[in-house]
């Protein structure tokens, strides 16, 4: 890998909520009718004709689309999951994520179910203490990192959520009576395969407004089996992102951005982190006393003080923590436009956390909602911690523009943007132009114009065109 550290590929998977009008059915069957409309009667894709995962990925379960994305139904909650094309390019990663959104909404208004359904990029479940996943992915230049490396990256991830985090009404309390039973189990299989623990989730009403919804639910700072052990990483040593001695780091504890601002500086200042660390920048002295209440701490201080403990015993600030890896990331100013970008928001948004966060509305997701949020509870003359909120709260992530709560306050607010709208259209149909997304989309689209195809298989470091014809795409940096 280059020491430019936006030469780094990085690619983002967001699991959708849906919300169903019981007169059009059930949010399982919907969601697999959308998945098949797009592939089937749009076909921006190939179905995967063999199994992935014969638990959680059958045939037929999803498929790459011809952006280089890949679409598809998680078995643990039967719901939409998108992940995005692997990307360099900032603007290429937030477009191609767009995308992705706009050809769920497509789908859904030519299936004459807009009125009826509706999709959410949000990451918790208020009444059911349930949460969703947005995970981001980098390939990373150590095959061991996550075991050698990954703690100088802990402090990073567990305060960048300051300008990160997308906001949440109230709070949860993890318990250990789960109120798990038989018929639980019989009902939902798939949710209980390689289960070691199982916890039960309870409100918590001391909690008005918190800076992220994921925080409360992160039991671990490193864990391979999440379902009911969520972590702050997820090890996958697999071939999504692999080539020649690097892997692919897989981050749990993030949250779908709806601004695209606070999208594109999560990633790129994450990239900007990473590399630091491969370089030998990050002192141990940095390390957190305790990551995972550090983690609970800076989401649910109404303060805005931020303050977390050092191993040492030392307090500081998290924009303070922050700037420390920034002013490290510093000597790669030069190295790229994107690079000088990322550092140079990077500062200016920790400069005015430190400054009034509250002013901070039209970059930060989490301000932005709680804008939101306080407006529709003054108007309605609601208490704090009211249901309704919570309902404000799930609408702000719905992804339709139409509907959505946060279009609505971007249009209002004049929010910039990072892509257009056309850029956004594009990428339903374009991949990214420099990752192997590129070769990758061109056998998809060679497949989808063959008659009778029936030989195919399609996965991110290679495919199979037929019975001997082969195209490797291991190496995710290769596009021509």
């Amino acid at each position: 890998m280059d020491h430019n550290p936006l030469n780094r590929i990085f690619g983002v998977e967001t699991e959708f909520g849906c919300y169903v009008d019981e007169s059009v059915g059930k949010p399982d069957q919907i969601v697999e009718a959308v998945k098949d409309y797009i592939f089937e009667e749009l076909e921006f894709g190939l179905l995967d004709v063999h199994s992935r995962d014969d638990v959680f990925e059958p045939a037929n379960s999803g498929g790459f689309l011809i952006n280089g994305a890949r679409l598809y139904i998680d078995a643990v909650g039967s719901h939409l999951e998108y992940a995005t094309a692997e990307c360099i390019s900032l603007k290429d990663l937030v477009a191609n994520d767009r995308a992705g959104q706009r050809l769920i909404l497509r789908a859904i208004k030519e299936m004459n179910l807009n009125d009826c359904v509706s999709v959410y990029n949000n990451s918790i479940d208020h009444f059911g203490g349930h949460t969703f996943g947005c995970h981001e992915n980098y390939l990373v230049n150590e095959e061991d990192f996550v075991a050698n490396k990954i703690h100088l990256l802990m402090p990073f991830l567990v305060t960048r959520q300051i300008f990160a985090g997308v906001g949440r009404v109230g709070g949860h309390v993890l318990t250990s009576d789960a109120n798990i039973n038989y018929e639980d189990v019989a009902a939902n299989p798939i949710d209980y395969i390689w289960v070691s623990r199982v916890y039960g989730v309870e409100p918590d009403d001391t909690v008005e407004f918190q800076l992220s919804q994921r925080a409360d639910h992160i039991l671990k700072t490193v864990a391979t089996r999440v379902r009911f052990n969520r972590a702050i990483v997820n090890p996958k040593w697999e071939h999504l992102y692999s080539s020649n001695g690097t892997t692919r780091l897989h981050l749990l504890f993030g949250e779908a951005n709806q601004n695209e601002y606070a999208y594109a500086l999560k990633v790129g200042s994450t990239s900007m982190a990473l590399q630091c660390i491969e370089d030998g920048l990050i002192p141990e002295s940095l390390l957190l006393a305790n990551p995972l209440k550090a983690l609970r701490d800076v989401s649910r201080d109404s303060t805005y003080r931020w303050t977390v403990v050092l191993a040492a015993g030392d307090k500081i600030r998290a924009t303070d923590l922050q700037r420390e890896y920034l002013e490290r990331a510093q000597r790669y100013r030069g190295l790229s436009e994107q690079g000088d970008w990322i550092l140079k928001e990077w500062e200016s948004t920790l400069d005015g956390l430190d400054r009034n966060p509250l002013q901070m509305a039209d970059k930060i997701d989490w301000v932005a909602k709680k804008v939101v949020v306080d407006q529709y509870q003054k108007e309605m003359g609601l208490e704090a911690g009211d249901k309704a909120l919570h309902s404000v709260d799930l609408e702000y992530h719905n992804i339709d523009p139409e509907k959505s709560l946060f279009y609505g306050f971007a249009t209002d607010n004049e929010v910039e943007r990072l892509v257009s709208d056309m850029d956004i259209v594009d990428a339903i149909t374009d991949p990214p132009s420099n990752t192997r997304a590129a070769l990758r989309a061109n056998c998809i689209q060679q497949l989808l114009r063959r008659k009778g195809r029936k030989l195919y298989m399609v996965d991110w470091n290679g495919v199979v065109m037929g019975p001997k014809e082969y195209v490797d795409l291991s190496n995710p940096y290769e596009h021509a």
